[in-house]
């Protein structure tokens, strides 16, 4: 079975001394990755933006964003890793754009096509106030209404996320199209695939005759009114439409592939939602869907804190079978252990669990996943308040910001002992570089071997997996133990 590797290219390797990673940084890593029995990467936002959420508000959805390179620097990753026969995926970031993309600057002009490319709404005035308020009481995942309003359409437009990401509006035909035309234009660039993310955000419930949204219900979980978790998103998130819509774009790369030829192109699709909601995106009898509908077990299963240190077999056999109990006859499952927005898998079930972690994420049955690092055992670096970059947290104050913050997890690639860890040569990085001795004896010395051992664990685990006998025994474990 396949190898996937997340990149988050900004952390990965920073080939013209900015401080921040890029595509030629990834094309000079390339033999490690062949090296560790990657056969797919799949990369975090490359596409031109402002970067208020670090490339998941785009711009541009059409070219790389220039700290990143150039399409000629895209055009030759991909021409090097087939000469490495590693696939690149792309990461399509469908439910919402940036506040500067052309689109939504032409909506907000209401501009012919694009008067309805997003979700506007004028709100109401408040009969005892008289004060103009949001239709709804939605919130966004980032603290706060998920309504805001723009002075010069003189309405309000939806959010889920950040301000700087406005909600496209998939029940407008010519989204859908708009949309379609990104998948085509990448894979005519030569991609193998997309990582589609945010999903379960893309449709929203209709609004009544009158025009109203209903507001959501109160959660319990929280006493905190801006906090997303406040509100159950019965309206906003997991309606039937979005799996129908991923159906959609699994039909256009299988058409894409009758008539290029090639291989199959993949769809992976980022969700956390219930697993009766997650394993629909499979597809059905009549239709085909995702072929890897993200298994997060392993980030959200377990203790509900996502501390998983002192997690015992019994734990583990329950997060496996979560998925395999449940997953539609004749699928592929996949083993997600952590990403860029989640704290690593060395901070969540121990240090002392890495080379576990990743053996087991390698041997259990079907597709791995693996974010960058965590094949060296990488773990989390608390950021200060004052480095923070995550808008999750920047949102949110000082007291608060570390229950939100995701960049503890997204600190630069330690490569090597020189000078910031071999990732940059500037004085400064984007985020701070971890010190932490997981490079290091108890002396203080580095230990070369350690992280070499690590990652030949790891491509020796992934050639093992892919040999018949293992795959075999997989099997009769299977039978054996009741799919445990």
């Amino acid at each position: 079975m396949a190898q996937f590797y997340q990149i988050y290219p900004r952390s990965y390797k920073d080939s013209d001394g900015d401080g921040i990673g890029d595509l030629q940084g990834i094309i000079s890593k390339l033999d490690y990755l062949k090296e560790i029995g990657v056969t797919a990467t799949w990369l975090s936002p490359i596409y031109s933006s402002p970067m208020a959420d670090f490339g998941y508000d785009i711009s541009d959805f059409f070219d790389i964003q220039p700290e990143y390179g150039t399409l000629a620097d895209f055009d030759e990753l991909i021409a090097e890793a087939k000469k490495r026969n590693i696939k690149i995926i792309l990461d399509f970031v469908p439910n919402h754009s940036s506040d500067e993309n052309v689109w939504f600057q032409k909506s907000v002009k209401r501009e012919k096509g694009y008067e309805d490319y997003y979700m506007w709404h004028d709100g109401y005035v408040n009969a005892t106030t008289g004060k103009r308020e949001p239709p709804s009481n939605w919130l966004q995942a980032f603290r706060g209404s998920a309504w805001e309003w723009n002075d010069e359409r003189q309405q309000y437009y939806l959010h889920q996320f950040a301000v700087k990401q406005p909600d496209l509006n998939y029940r407008n035909p010519a989204v859908v199209a708009q949309m379609k035309r990104v998948l085509t234009y990448w894979l005519d660039r030569g991609v193998a695939g997309f990582r589609m993310d945010a999903v379960p955000w893309c449709f929203e419930v209709l609004p009544d005759a009158d025009g109203r949204y209903p507001d959501e219900p109160l959660s319990g979980y929280t006493d905190d009114p801006d906090d997303s978790s406040y509100l159950k998103h019965i309206y906003t998130q997991d309606l039937r439409e979005t799996v129908e819509m991923v159906f959609q774009w699994r039909t256009l790369l299988d058409d894409y592939q009758r008539i290029h030829g090639g291989d199959t192109r993949v769809i992976m699709v980022e969700t956390y939602s219930g697993l009766d909601y997650v394993m629909q995106f499979y597809g059905n009898r009549t239709t085909k869907g995702a072929q890897m509908p993200f298994n997060f077990q392993f980030i959200i299963g377990g203790n509900g804190d996502k501390n998983n240190t002192q997690l015992n077999a019994t734990g583990f056999v329950k997060i496996i079978s979560s998925w395999l109990s449940q997953m539609p006859a004749g699928q592929t499952a996949n083993w997600v252990m952590g990403n860029h927005d989640q704290r690593r898998v060395g901070s969540r079930y121990g240090e002392n669990r890495i080379d576990l972690m990743n053996m087991l994420q390698m041997f259990l049955p079907g597709v791995s996943i693996t974010y960058q690092g965590e094949e060296l055992g990488m773990t989390d670096l608390d950021i200060s308040w004052e480095d923070s970059r995550d808008p999750a947290a920047c949102n949110s104050n000082s007291d608060i910001y570390e229950q939100f913050t995701r960049d503890p997890a997204r600190t630069p690639f330690q490569w090597s002992d020189e000078a910031n860890a071999g990732f940059s040569t500037n004085a400064t990085t984007w985020l701070p570089i971890n010190p932490n001795t997981y490079r290091k004896c108890k002396g203080g010395e580095f230990h070369e071997s350690q992280p070499l051992e690590l990652v030949q664990a790891a491509g020796g685990s992934a050639k093992i997996k892919d040999s018949a006998v293992w795959r075999h025994s997989i099997c009769e474990c299977g039978r054996q133990c009741g799919g445990h």
